[in-house]
Formats: structure tokens, sequence, C-alpha cells
């Protein structure tokens, strides 16, 4: 995106409201999947759009990773989407969510080999010839990697931007997520990712459990987060950065605080 924007929320209908009544608001996020291709727009949506905020489609289902070509009609909605919102791009996940047929319903890590760069840049390309506007990938937490991994996170990310030309949704709770269950530097990563060619970024809250740190979406950022946050900033602030939530929703003072937080880790302008 072009910007800055600042700081975003996820628009979800369970907290739609709270989400209209954000003053300096000026981008959001709604999952693609979620938006009918035809009729009327969420009422919500239609309003945060006649004030001028930005509404950008994030998709979950295309498959970007998959060795089969991505669903066209998957595509076309996706296309169809960012027209009706007017978006200026949109966003999904390097990653696989079906196989043979089969529909796995998350989103599954890949291998970090050429031949899964190969795969996810034909798909991207097919994917870019039917979309209006330009596309951000964002890499998912993993809590394995495969064991015929032959390029590290870096490597495999900017092969595959280099490649395909797209933007980078960055996710700094994926970032922290992947460093703290596999025992690496969050911050050498960021070090060695091409912070230029960043869309937006995501923000997010997770959990311990079982040994393993999970991004959930439903639980508040830890200070780790905000601090990785601070850091990337510190590098190259990107032009929006976006807080998720899926479930679990606080109360609107906690989830404003949560924002003011984000506001204060990055140095943009408060939303609330």
């Amino acid at each position: 995106m072009t910007g800055p924007y600042g700081v975003g929320i996820g628009w979800r209908p369970e907290i739609a409201g709270f989400v209209a009544e954000l003053p300096g608001l000026r981008f959001v996020e709604v999952v693609a999947e979620s938006v009918a291709s035809t009729g009327p727009l969420p009422v919500g949506l239609t309003r945060l759009r006649e004030r001028g905020v930005t509404v950008v489609p994030h998709g979950v289902r295309l498959s970007l990773g998959g060795a089969e070509p991505v669903d066209p009609a998957r595509v076309a909605h996706l296309a169809a989407v960012a027209r009706r919102v007017d978006a200026p791009l949109v966003s999904e996940h390097i990653a696989f969510v079906r196989a043979g047929g089969l529909e796995a319903g998350h989103l599954l890590p890949l291998p970090r080999s050429r031949e899964a760069v190969d795969a996810v840049c034909a798909n991207v390309a097919r994917a870019q010839a039917e979309l209006p506007v330009p596309i951000a990938l964002e890499p998912i937490a993993a809590l394995f990697d495969w064991p015929d991994d032959e390029l590290d996170e870096a490597d495999f990310l900017t092969e595959i931007l280099d490649r395909t030309g797209a933007l980078l949704l960055l996710d700094v709770a994926n970032v922290h997520a992947n460093a703290r269950n596999r025992g690496t530097d969050p911050l050498a990563l960021l070090d060695r990712l091409p912070l230029d060619r960043v869309g937006y970024v995501h923000v997010a809250g997770g959990a311990e459990r079982g040994g393993f740190y999970h991004d959930t979406h439903t639980h508040p950022m830890p200070p780790e987060v905000l601090e990785l946050v601070g850091a990337l900033c510190a590098r190259r602030r990107p032009p929006a950065l976006l807080l998720e939530r899926d479930g679990g929703y606080p109360p609107a003072a906690e989830l404003r605080a949560e924002l003011d937080a984000l506001a204060a880790a990055s140095g943009f302008p408060a939303v609330t």
C-alpha cells in the first residue's frame, strides 16, 4: 500500500460496532471469502468505505503453495471482492489448503524446497494474471520444518518475492512464533528480509500450549511481539500495521489498549 496508513484492525462482524467507532482508523482488512462477489456489501464495510477507510481483502483459500494450479473460481472471487471494495491490494498465504482434491480446512506449511518455490511462483503468476491489484504474500506460522528443506526462510521468501514481483505481508506474530518454536533469532530473520517489499504487517496474540507457542489470534499481544514491532519499525517502518483478532473478543477498552500499544510501538498516531 502507498501510505502511510498507520494502525488498522481486522474487520469481523462480531466487532463491527467497535471498529465503526474508531475515529482515526484509515484501513481494515476483511477475510475475502466472507464477502459475497455480488449483492450488498456488509453494512459495516459500506459505512467504513463512505468514511474513506481503505478495505483490504485477505484470502485464505487460494492454496498458492499447492502442487495443483489455483482454482480459477477462487481467484475470480478474490478479484471481484477487490473491485467491490476498491482495494489497493489483496493478500494471501504462502501455504496450501488442499491436495488431491481434499480440503484441509487449515493453512499448511510448505517444504522450503526449489520445487515448492516453483509451485508457489506458478500459482502466484496465475493469480496475478486475473487480479486487478497487486498481491501481498504472507508466510505462515509453522510448528515444524520439513526434513527436505533446501532453503532457509529468508532465502525462500526472497526468491518467491523476486520471481513474482509480489509484496510481502509480514506477520510479526508468526515471526515470533516460528523463532520461539524453532529456537532461532527473530531479529536475524528481519535483518535478512527485503523490508522495502513489505505491503503491510500483521500483529496478533498467542499462547503457550504443549511446549509450543501457538499464534491463536484469540489472545492479547505478548510483550515480545510488541518489541518485535519496535525492532521492525527501527529498521524500516512499514506503511501499515494491522491487529488481527479472530475470536475471544475482549471488552472494548482492552481492544483499544492493544491498538494504542501497537501505535506506540510503531510510532504511528493512535486510532482510538
